[in-house]
């Protein structure tokens, strides 16, 4: 049977270390935690937690981390094909949140070599996503190409990742490299950056959001725009809101859903996610 969703995307070790002060050259108390995570990899939980039958695609180092977010993506009914990258480790992003401020430094290790020969010939679902991250890195741009041409679905999803990266890997080549594409993932500042090519993105983009963090999403679709407010939002960590957000929209679609109704509850998830210092929605 096909899965409701396929993600193609990033799976990371997240490192989340939370201080008051640092001291040079010494120690301090701290609080530190290890967290699976990833573009991709929060999408697809995300998207199981909304019910949703999902299939993630990706790739790991033969490491310990690599092992133990497999498990764990497993152990949330996920059906995970990650490829196992025999030279490289595991993709880790450090956060380093300190005085309200939130730093942050990402390896993506074994993403950045995720190949077209890593994922099959066809992906079969009510709803694929493609993770903009793997589009702008030279090592997994081809793989993120042919998952968007190999997708058999009527929702075909990218997300724009990123706006620096997305503004160095430029517009124009992002609508070329993305023209398989019928679904637009982008948060405010992704979205100015094709604003003066609106008339390339709504004909390459039947559907696609703005999402805008406490102000709610914003969504156009063949029959009008449509807008959404979570209920209530208090960001006490946004990491890994959006993926959260894509997740649930996809997996509300592919499941039936209306547009607005997918719409509301994608942002109620972003909200969720923000609320709280962990990436996936408790058990």
């Amino acid at each position: 049977m096909n899965p409701d969703v396929i993600v193609v995307g990033d799976v990371m070790m997240d490192v989340s270390v939370e201080s008051g002060a640092l001291a040079k050259g010494g120690d301090v108390h701290g609080e530190v935690r290890l967290l699976p995570g990833g573009a991709g990899a929060n999408a697809a939980v995300w998207a199981a937690a909304e019910g949703a039958r999902v299939r993630l695609y990706g790739r790991v180092g033969n490491d310990l981390p690599g092992r133990l977010i497999g498990e764990a993506l497993a152990e949330r009914g996920i059906e995970v094909c990650l490829a196992q990258d025999p030279e490289v480790r595991t993709g880790a992003m450090l956060i380093m949140r300190r005085k309200g401020d939130r730093d942050m430094v990402a390896d993506r290790g074994a993403n950045a070599r995720l190949s077209a020969d890593d994922l099959p010939g066809e992906l079969r679902a009510g709803a694929v996503l493609v993770s903009g991250y793997l589009l702008f890195a030279a090592g997994s741009h081809d793989a993120a190409v042919a998952a968007l041409r190999r997708a058999r679905s009527p929702l075909v999803a990218v997300d724009a990742a990123s706006w620096p990266l997305l503004r160095d890997f430029g517009i124009e080549r992002f609508f070329d490299a993305t023209s398989d594409a019928n679904v637009l993932l982008a948060n405010q500042l992704e979205a100015a950056m094709m604003e003066g090519r609106r008339r390339r993105l709504h004909d390459g983009f039947a559907m696609g959001c703005v999402k805008m963090g406490p102000g709610g999403a914003e969504m156009w679709t063949p029959d009008g725009f449509l807008r959404a407010r979570p209920p209530s939002m208090s960001t006490v960590d946004a990491t890994g809101a959006g993926d959260a957000f894509d997740g649930v929209l996809l997996a509300a679609l592919a499941g039936g859903a209306e547009p607005a109704e997918a719409l509301q509850r994608a942002c109620d998830a972003g909200a969720r996610c923000a609320d709280s210092f962990e990436l996936w929605p408790a058990r």
